[in-house]
């Protein structure tokens, strides 16, 4: 396949790890693409951002660089990185200068009201809520496992304020999901139209890389050739 980037570095969400984004990689990688699936910790923005950034500098050449949920957050700085090309969000947070995850979602609540906070300054989705409200769209068997796996977010990282957003300088697309009970649907157009990104929609719960790699993959690979 012939196309202008062959790097694609894969940021997950709260309460995720990076294992979920496997059906994409793998269909990247069948067409030639090289990843790099970022493991970062979640304990500080700060953090997550030196995870990612060593990533992207691990590559070889030019990146895409792609969010899921609050891995929207960390792209939207680490993108401004000289090897970054082109940006993608999978209802993400493509936030604005001054904006955090916190300040998007209290403008435009989120359907589900399950996460909570313990006493250590982390962020939690209840288990008994996290297949409804997180990933109602892939099998109960690894919905269940996934909330019995989740790592907590920092109310550090939820909170952080972005000051420099990538998107404002690098082509981007995003894809909406429309039955997001994590991230109001609304609030992903919002960010995706401001953006100026190349949008797909997909019928799908939060988890929409899990449940529609194919049209993930696809986004991601029109992203790499159009920059």
């Amino acid at each position: 396949m012939n196309q202008s980037i062959k790097n694609v570095v894969l940021v997950h969400g709260a309460f995720a790890d990076g294992s979920g984004w496997e059906p994409v990689a793998t269909l990247l990688m069948k067409d030639g693409y090289k990843v790099s699936v970022v493991q970062h910790p979640e304990t500080s923005y700060a953090a997550d951002q030196k995870y990612t950034k060593a990533a992207i500098d691990a590559m070889d050449g030019p990146v895409v660089l792609v969010g899921h949920s609050y891995g929207g957050s960390v792209i939207t700085e680490a993108g401004n990185h000289p090897k970054v090309k082109a940006l993608v969000y999978i209802a993400a947070f493509a936030l604005d200068e001054g904006e955090s995850c916190a300040s998007i979602e209290a403008a435009l609540p989120q359907a589900s009201k399950a996460f909570k906070a313990d006493s250590n300054g982390n962020w939690w989705i209840e288990p008994e809520h996290f297949v409804d409200d997180f990933a109602a769209d892939i099998s109960k068997e690894k919905a269940k496992f996934m909330a019995i796996s989740q790592i907590p977010i920092s109310t550090d990282a939820f909170t952080h304020k972005v000051t420099n957003p990538a998107w404002k300088t690098k082509p981007t697309g995003y894809m909406v999901a429309t039955k997001d009970r994590a991230i109001n649907p609304e609030q992903e157009r919002m960010m995706a139209k401001r953006a100026k990104a190349k949008t797909v929609e997909v019928s799908a719960s939060h988890v929409a890389y899990i449940s529609h790699p194919k049209e993930a993959a696809n986004l991601i690979k029109e992203m790499a050739a159009a920059a």
